[in-house]
Order: C-alpha cells, then sequence, then structure tokens
C-alpha cells in the first residue's frame, strides 16, 4: 500500500524535477529558472528525488516500463529499434521543460530497460551543429551528437545518468569533451594533453 501511494502522488512534473536533480550537479542557473518555471522550490527538488529512488529501491514496487507508465502515464509513441543484433522497443514522453525533447526508455526483448535519457522529438530537425565549443547547452543530445561528428565517440560515463562524448572540432582539430546528462548536453571541455587511459575513456582525434 506504501507503494501505491507513492505511485498516486507521482506525476509528469515530480518526474521532471528528477531529472533537474543530476543536472543541478552542472548547471544550477539554469535548473533555478526550470523550477521558476514549474513554480517548485530546491526541497520539492529533493524530495522528488528522494521519493523516485524509493521507487527504484523498493522490491515491490513495479519495474520494467510499468514504472515509467505510472509516473508518466500511456507513451506518447512506441517505436521498434534495432541495436545491433537486438529488437528493442522505445517508449517516448513529452517533458514540458523541453517541448522538442521526449524521454525515451530503450527496452531489450523480455522487457528489461537497459536505457533512459532525453531524445530529439520524432520530426524536430534540432540543432545545426557547428565548432563544438559552440554547441547549445540544454540544446543538444547524446544521440545528435555521435551522428553529427564523424569523430564523435562514446566514453565511459563517470556517474548514473551522465554520458561523455569525445569528438574533435571540425575545423581546428582539437579534441573536447561533451558531458551529458539524462542524454542532454551539460558542458563541453577541451581534451588534455598527454591524457590516458582505456580505448573508451579516453579520445584522441
Amino acid at each position: 500500500m506504501g507503494d501505491l501511494s507513492i505511485a498516486e502522488r507521482f506525476g509528469i512534473d515530480d518526474f521532471q524535477l528528477v531529472l533537474l536533480r543530476r543536472m543541478a550537479d552542472h548547471r544550477p542557473e539554469l535548473v533555478d529558472d526550470a523550477l521558476r518555471t514549474l513554480g517548485a522550490t530546491h526541497t520539492q527538488l529533493r524530495e522528488a528525488h528522494k521519493r523516485w529512488q524509493a521507487r527504484v529501491h523498493s522490491r515491490s514496487f513495479p519495474g520494467g516500463a510499468r514504472r515509467y507508465l505510472t509516473a508518466l502515464g500511456r507513451p506518447e509513441a512506441e517505436l521498434a529499434r534495432q541495436v545491433g543484433d537486438l529488437a528493442c522497443r522505445a517508449l517516448l514522453w513529452p517533458v514540458p521543460l523541453w517541448p522538442t525533447l521526449r524521454f525515451e526508455i530503450l527496452m531489450a526483448p523480455g522487457g528489461a530497460v537497459w536505457n533512459e535519457w532525453l531524445v530529439r522529438a520524432p520530426g524536430d530537425p534540432g540543432p545545426r551543429l557547428g565548432a563544438v565549443a559552440d554547441l547549445p547547452v540544454w540544446g543538444c543530445t547524446v544521440e545528435e551528437v555521435l551522428r553529427g561528428y564523424p569523430s564523435a565517440v562514446p566514453l565511459v560515463g563517470d556517474a548514473p545518468s551522465r554520458a561523455r562524448v569525445g569528438l574533435a572540432d571540425p575545423a581546428s582539430g582539437e579534441a573536447f569533451t561533451a558531458h551529458f546528462t539524462w542524454g542532454l548536453l551539460q558542458y563541453v571541455t577541451p581534451q588534455q594533453a598527454g591524457r590516458t587511459g582505456g580505448p573508451r575513456d579516453s579520445f584522441v582525434p
């Protein structure tokens, strides 16, 4: 019954606060603007995050797609996705804070959710990508950067819900790392010369 009460109280605004909670580590000024748009406080942000984590770690609360259906309702779209040899299924929901994006979960055969992040809405052209240093913060996704730059390669993420992409500027050849939270760009840093690491933990153009 306790888990059911959590489900009844949790909606799209709460879920957007969960997304913002992770982004606040890097873009607090943008999160503050978003909170004003939602009419929410930092206390409500932390509480939403706490309740979502309780759902994720509860043994009795539904897993897989049902966890998201209880919070977000019926998905706007359900698409077939081929990932290597796997025929996967993607569910997409609108997120009012980012009207040109969708929150996507990707499910493997059998129903296990193995990826969750923000993607470009079907039919939206997305940003025009140019110089790497000018990539739009909160304006482009992991998928768009990987598609938009021939040099782009995924790197190992440094925390849950975070991803990194190594890439070289098309004009200068300078190496950068683009940092994402929930699939949305947060910031870009020049890659330090002489950095070493594993094949997916460093990038050399």
